[in-house]
């Protein structure tokens, strides 16, 4: 939390000096009623005494006079609060290991579901793009708010060769830059990669790509999809099947993730991989920002100041 005027917290340290003066005029009190009367006959004067209850007035009303000090000093705190529009792309991996089954249905289709699942999340004022990549990356659909046409580019997504992870990336960045009213280019407010494995192929290293998108300050959070019993089936000319293992390999996407100020996930079932993209569709979904809350704190120093009255005049019939 900030202050805008952080001089008026100096008013705090009156509070102790508040809380001695009230415990001396307590003291005195009471040497003032022993010096007129014996304290020993009190018992039969009066039915009870209000022990340490006879502090809590007093403690709300210091509550409410702190509260009111901290309102004076004008505090920011950080809130979050939903984002009105901003551009994500979608750069799904279409390799030939996508179609291990060791995620059901398989690795791809796993990843269509949740990616729609995604996009429920997703304000509506969002735009949404796909890129596929696999020897090299592909544009889906560019940027819209047409979610149809988000949904029709991953039906339409299938399995391909290689994985041109950097190409991904360095074509994610320069399709999701727009111009503004202000003619300002705007660069896409994430990435979300989702793969099974290291680079193969392509021309666009990752570290280069992750420079890019460092460059413009667009986080690139990656998903590593699969398990180590991952296995891609094939049968060959002649009847012969060809079994491929096919593990994932996270180094290069956690290192995607790192340089670029974005988070890795694993997601090693369907459900887990769409939990993963229900959080960052919520996530992004909001944008946190510096906000005055003196009002907050002059609403309650009031209440406080009030209760702390009301109940000194109604249960001990004096105001401290």
């Amino acid at each position: 939390m900030t202050f805008s005027w952080p001089i008026a917290l100096s008013g705090l340290v009156l509070l102790p000096l508040l809380v001695l003066a009230y415990f001396w005029s307590e003291r005195r009190r009471t040497a003032s009623r022993a010096s007129f009367g014996n304290p020993a006959l009190l018992p039969n004067v009066i039915d009870r005494e209000p022990g340490r209850l006879r502090y809590l007035p007093v403690a709300i009303l210091l509550l409410g006079l702190a509260a009111m000090i901290v309102g004076v000093a004008r505090p920011h705190a950080i809130v979050s609060v939903p984002r009105e529009e901003a551009t994500v792309i979608l750069a799904m991996d279409v390799s030939r290991s996508m179609k291990a089954e060791d995620v059901k249905p398989t690795r791809l289709d796993a990843a269509r579901a949740a990616a729609e699942a995604f996009l429920a999340q997703v304000p509506e004022k969002f735009r949404v793009g796909v890129v596929s990549f696999a020897s090299r990356a592909a544009v889906g659909v560019p940027p819209t708010h047409d979610r149809a046409l988000v949904e029709e580019a991953l039906d339409s997504l299938s399995p391909g060769e290689g994985t041109a992870i950097g190409d991904a990336v360095a074509l994610s960045v320069r399709l999701g830059e727009r111009r503004s009213a202000s003619d300002e280019v705007v660069p896409p407010r994430a990435i979300l990669l989702i793969s099974d494995g290291a680079r193969d192929g392509g021309r666009v290293d990752p570290t280069e790509a992750a420079k890019q998108a460092k460059e413009q300050a667009i986080p690139v959070h990656t998903v590593l999809v699969g398990t180590a019993e991952g296995v891609v089936e094939e049968t060959l000319t002649g009847g012969f099947r060809r079994i491929t293992q096919v593990p994932p390999s996270p180094e290069t996407l956690q290192a995607l993730s790192a340089a670029t100020g974005g988070e890795f996930f694993t997601a090693t079932d369907d459900e887990r991989l769409r939990e993963v993209y229900e959080e960052l569709g919520s996530r992004l979904g909001e944008r946190e920002e510096s906000r005055e809350v003196t009002d907050f704190f002059a609403a309650g120093a009031a209440a406080l100041l009030l209760v702390g009255g009301a109940l000194s005049a109604f249960l001990f019939q004096r105001v401290p």
